[in-house]
């Protein structure tokens, strides 16, 4: 290997370890951009490598931030929580057909309104209204992972539903409508699987019965009703197009900031809840991480990690029946708890992109990235900044050793379950 190669993979760590550490509370999209800069002036990355980037990750970006503001806009408007509550006002203080009923709103809304939708607006509302249900810490805990877990493992349906999805599917040029095809499968069983292995592994945990304030009416919690009216008529509309947006050729993007911008003017207009702070809360720092990272990670690339990776992929695909997803999948997987599955997908993409014969490895890719990040507290941001928004806001400490244990024991059934049925679908698409 060339010297620019150590040279990366030095930069890559440490500007992972700045990332991680955020020393004097540095932002991560400026760790990542200027982990970029030094990648490019030392020859690393180039000018036309960025252009590159740029070229496959724009319309992914986008696209991310319009659904990210969406689902803000609905958040301060207060329609997730309405229907939060009234789920657990139909559990009828059944603790565990609560558990079921949250898991399965969280799949919801991670597949419409992506991962990091679920990972950090539904999870502090779960904690309230457990909370306000005299669920003690201990009580709520299994709740509160179960939400953090099913925000990554259900986020494999739709193109919308991870950024890890997006980036892929600009890559390889998947339409909505044939990516959709290919992962409905596999996101139906993760989420069986990921139900089963939650209720197995927290069942004597959750309480049998509650007692909810039945004061508090549902309709208390909307605070912009025009936006609460909008939000079901609006969803259905913005799928529709996803779908469209392949027969019609236009790129996902066009479709979301729209859709976008429609929220933002009518909650500007009504000035029940303020629209500016949502522009000034959304995940500026994660689009400016994943610009940066994916100029590193380039770089890495090209100058001999694609190689390597061509390789082992290459050993993979020789081996019998599903075995070549399957493997791939967890390949890709542990890239993502210990690299951070951003820069993981691209890695992968690239080497993907230089194999003979991919066959659905981009999918396995999809999946392992996916769901490889509930292996680490480190393998996705959305992780992070659940972890912390869970210490700040409620006072819930989630120590690393407690989570990768939980995250190892009830991943990797839901990671091979979920290959297994990418195998079983390549056979009949």
């Amino acid at each position: 290997m060339s010297i620019l190669f150590y040279l990366a993979l030095i930069i890559f760590a440490v500007t992972l370890i700045l990332v991680l550490k955020k020393p004097k509370n540095i932002g991560i999209g400026y760790s990542a951009l200027i982990g970029a800069g030094i990648s490019v002036l030392l020859g690393i990355s180039t000018f036309s490598d960025v252009i590159a980037v740029w070229d496959i990750v724009w319309n992914a970006t986008f696209t991310f931030i319009s659904v990210i503001i969406i689902s803000l806009i609905l958040d301060e408007a207060g329609f997730f929580e309405f229907i939060a509550y009234k789920i657990a006002l139909y559990s009828k203080g059944n603790g565990k057909k609560l558990f079921v009923l949250i898991i399965l709103l969280g799949s919801a809304i991670s597949a419409i309104f992506a991962n990091d939708g679920t990972a950090l607006i539904l999870t502090p509302i779960v904690y309230a209204i457990l909370y306000r249900s005299n669920f003690s810490k201990n009580r709520i805990l299994p709740f509160i992972m179960a939400t953090g877990f099913i925000a990554d493992t259900a986020s494999i349906p739709f193109i919308v539903s991870n950024l890890v999805n997006l980036v892929t599917a600009g890559y390889f040029h998947i339409t909505f409508s044939r990516y959709t095809e290919i992962m409905i499968i596999p996101d139906i069983v993760s989420i069986i699987a990921s139900l089963s292995v939650l209720y197995i592994y927290y069942h004597k945990s959750i309480r049998d019965n509650f007692e909810l304030d039945k004061t508090i009416k549902p309709e208390a919690f909307i605070k912009d009703r025009r936006i609460f009216l909008m939000a079901f008529p609006m969803t259905l509309i913005l799928m529709a197009l996803y779908f469209l947006s392949g027969f019609i050729h236009i790129p996902i993007s066009f479709v979301a900031m729209p859709v976008a911008l429609l929220f933002y003017i009518v909650a500007r207009f009504d000035g029940k809840i303020d629209a500016n702070h949502v522009i000034k809360i959304a995940p500026w720092q994660v689009v400016l991480f994943s610009l940066g990272m994916y100029v590193i990670v380039f770089g890495v690339s090209k100058n001999g990690l694609d190689s390597i990776y061509i390789a082992i992929l290459n050993y993979f695909s020789t081996l019998p029946g599903p075995l070549p997803i399957v493997t791939s999948g967890f390949f890709f997987a542990v890239n993502a708890a210990f690299m951070n599955n951003l820069p993981s997908v691209m890695v992968g993409d690239i080497a993907i992109s230089g194999m003979a014969h991919p066959g659905l490895l981009m999918y396995a890719n999809i999946i392992g990235n996916d769901i490889g990040p509930k292996f680490t507290p480190i393998g996705s941001l959305a992780t992070l900044l659940w972890l912390y928004t869970l210490e700040r806001k409620n006072s819930i400490k989630i120590s690393f050793v407690y989570y990768m244990k939980t995250g190892l024991i009830l991943a990797v059934p839901v990671l091979f379950f979920t290959l297994i049925s990418l195998y079983l679908t390549s056979l009949i698409i």
